[in-house]
């Protein structure tokens, strides 16, 4: 019995490798040295790196610029704690990283950006780009610096063909998700005038929500941010001008500004902002949420009416943000980020609004063939979602 259990789990791990190995391909590390002179470094001073897949046939002059996510750091202890992890330093990254999803480069599995040039970059600033402090502290040897980060990348790209870009499309995950929507103007404007420029923002729409104990937590933790790094300069002036640098790091008080094309993808119940935002270890001292965020379907009554409610002050955030070319994907799953991964990007069983899968709205938005804006019904209504499921 145990054998033949045993047999039966090795055939579908096999089976999920395959699938894996069939949707996604690896790509290996560039490292900026060069940025290095320029004072453009992770929070170790090491240099930015990125992974780059070269776009191919009618796609050649096409750029994906995509910015990785991983949090913040608030404070020197928190930037110290990532200063040695992948997070703070390009010494500790992998060398290679899968590329699937919106990076496929197999029309099958990504039918609009398949052949375009694709480049993920790492995140070790812990500001999501936008820091520039040239101080550096000897006793700490912590660099903010990730607003110079964002423009030797870009420098970089251009060099390297981008200056020639037919389309280019800045997009992120989580924190990197909040730098395509904080740098898409800055983004249009490094780009030649006769580029089509769009912007796409996944799992990057962070609200200024109150925590579980009634307490500004997220407020006070962007503050943080912005302060540590010197932020307030390498964020929009249209927000900067009429409020305190800390709240413009929220997409809800910059988003209505923008110029350039915005798509936002998002959860509803985006499982980050519910474990962070709405219910952070520190609000939840007896650990009541516990098990409710590492899984929905565990959530109490009580807990479950919490984030419904959280789900309508996230759709309140969004007011103003709907213009004619913005585009809106959102959802009622427990989840965050879903361009990268093929699951949620575009396979058979892939999440949908309106029987239309993430990389169909997408693509249709960028090329104009259809403008799509939906908002998905509470949940658990979308019995198409991926709920994600925290050990």
């Amino acid at each position: 019995m145990v054998t033949s259990r045993f047999n039966q789990f090795l055939r579908i791990l096999v089976c999920a490798l395959i699938l894996l190995t069939a949707e996604g391909f690896d790509v290996g590390i560039t490292y900026l040295e060069n940025a290095v002179a320029k004072g453009a470094v992770c929070l170790d001073g090491s240099p930015p790196a990125y992974h780059f897949d070269r776009g191919f046939g009618a796609g050649i002059n096409n750029w994906l610029v995509h910015f990785e996510g991983g949090g913040w750091c608030n404070n020197v202890s928190s930037c110290l704690e990532r200063q040695n992890t992948r997070l703070g330093s390009s010494k500790k990254m992998v060398k290679v990283v899968s590329f699937s999803g919106m990076f496929s480069n197999k029309q099958k599995f990504n039918p609009d950006f398949y052949n375009w040039n694709r480049i993920k970059v790492r995140y070790c600033d812990g500001s999501s780009f936008t820091g520039d402090v040239e101080a550096v502290d000897p006793a700490t040897k912590l660099y903010f610096r990730g607003a110079r980060v964002f423009a030797a990348v870009i420098e970089d790209l251009l060099a390297k063909g981008m200056k020639n870009a037919r389309n280019a499309l800045i997009s992120g995950c989580s924190a990197g998700g909040l730098a395509s929507i904080l740098h898409c103007d800055h983004f249009r404007a490094l780009l030649p005038a006769g580029t089509k420029v769009k912007c796409l923002a996944d799992a990057g729409y962070f609200i200024n929500a109150k925590d579980v104990s009634g307490t500004p937590h997220i407020e006070a933790f962007y503050s943080g941010v912005v302060a540590t790094h010197g932020s307030a300069k390498h964020l929009p002036s249209s927000c900067t001008s009429k409020m305190r640098p800390g709240l413009c790091f929220f997409p809800e008080n910059v988003a209505q500004q923008i110029q350039t094309p915005l798509f936002l993808i998002n959860a509803a119940y985006d499982s980050w902002q519910i474990k962070n935002i709405l219910a952070p270890g520190v609000a939840d001292p007896h650990g009541t949420w516990r098990n409710c965020k590492k899984e929905i379907t565990k959530c109490s009554a009580d807990q479950l009416k919490t984030m419904q409610d959280f789900r309508i002050q996230f759709l309140s955030a969004l007011t103003g943000v709907g213009t004619s070319s913005r585009g809106l994907f959102i959802n009622s799953c427990y989840a965050h980020c879903q361009t990268g991964m093929q699951e949620t990007w575009l396979r058979d069983d892939s999440p949908v609004l309106a029987g239309t899968t993430i990389a169909k709205a997408v693509g249709d938005w960028y090329y104009d063939r259809s403008s799509f804006k939906k908002i998905d019904c509470p949940y658990p209504c979308d019995k198409t979602c991926h709920n994600r499921v925290f050990e």
